[in-house]
């Protein structure tokens, strides 16, 4: 079966996506005599105007309510439009995930781009954290329209950086070209220290630095304080030392550690709080079921808990 290449373009009502969409559709750039599905999950102010389109061969189909969204409608739809690519513009309200569940075989995201509004992304963010998470975790890039000059980029930046460090930021700035974030984004502790020291506030972004990025940091020391974990997966002489990590909201909340080997002699209960220095391997343990971050200890020390328990990004 052919590919179908998807570009997805995520935000919430008024945030831009359909002005961007109308365009991307008038330039004759993206005539290739493809044909094309628009599908379109929810209706803002703006509606399209096909007769604009440089595109000839476009098809718009509006998804009423997320029960439309489902597996057996969009084969169907692939069956009957038959497109060479879909665009997507997704409602703002509806989890990615539903998306991901009902896309046919075929269907292959090509790319994913983030729109918000600037005069409200803030208050989305304080009163909607999930959904503005949800459409921040896995795209390309994050643009904020409408961004005034005497709006703080920091506010914006640190929200898009504590979900994740991937996606390119763009402000859109009326009567102005767009500007490309710059603001440099350092890891709150220096991982090319001789012994990398891991404060407690800072635990979850040295746990996503070295998921992200596990080679650079393979045969390095490192010192941290995390709760022990035991259980029949461990191996023997190995303890699993982690925290518990609020990545989007109380509902996300989870535990994720490290395979630690033990010197000889030592012991640990799940829900001990330790003290470790040691250095990291890369290697297969059955914690992971592959090979992943191991970490020999060289020193491990008995810890009091932390006066915050769950590591957060914030």
């Amino acid at each position: 079966m052919d590919e179908i290449s998807v570009y997805l373009f995520l935000g919430f009502l008024e945030s831009g996506k359909t002005k961007f969409i109308q365009e991307t559709l008038e330039d004759p750039r993206m005539e290739n005599g493809e044909r094309t599905l628009l599908l379109v999950c929810e209706e803002g102010e703006e509606e399209y105007d096909p007769h604009m389109f440089k595109v000839k061969r476009v098809t718009v189909v509006t998804l009423e309510s997320a029960a439309e969204l489902t597996l057996e409608n969009l084969e169907m739809l692939t069956k009957k439009h038959r497109p060479q690519r879909v665009i997507v513009e997704y409602n703002g309200t509806w989890l990615l995930q539903q998306f991901f569940d009902a896309m046919p075989e075929s269907w292959v995201i090509n790319q994913m781009m983030t729109f918000f509004d600037s005069a409200t992304f803030l208050n989305y963010n304080q009163n909607m954290r999930q959904l503005v998470f949800d459409k921040i975790q896995m795209t390309q890039m994050v643009v904020f329209n409408r961004f005034k000059r005497e709006m703080d980029k920091s506010e914006f930046h640190k929200v898009v950086r504590a979900v994740s460090r991937r996606p390119d930021i763009v402000y859109d700035i009326p009567g102005a070209d767009p500007e490309f974030d710059d603001i440099e984004d350092p890891l709150p502790f220096d991982k090319n220290a001789p012994l990398i020291q891991i404060e407690d506030r800072d635990f979850a972004w040295f746990y996503r630095d070295i998921a992200e990025n596990t080679m650079d940091y393979v045969g390095k020391r490192v010192k941290f304080k995390g709760m022990a974990a035991i259980s029949p997966k461990v191996p023997k002489g190995y303890v699993v030392l982690g925290r518990h990590i609020m990545t989007c909201c109380e509902a996300d909340i989870a535990y994720d550690g490290f395979a630690v080997k033990l010197p000889a002699g030592f012991s640990a209960q799940t829900r001990d709080w330790l003290t470790v220095t040691a250095k990291i391997a890369y290697e297969y343990n059955a914690v992971y079921r592959s090979k992943g971050p191991v970490l020999i200890a060289e020193k491990v020390e008995r810890a009091q808990q932390p006066e915050q328990v769950v590591a957060t990004y914030y």
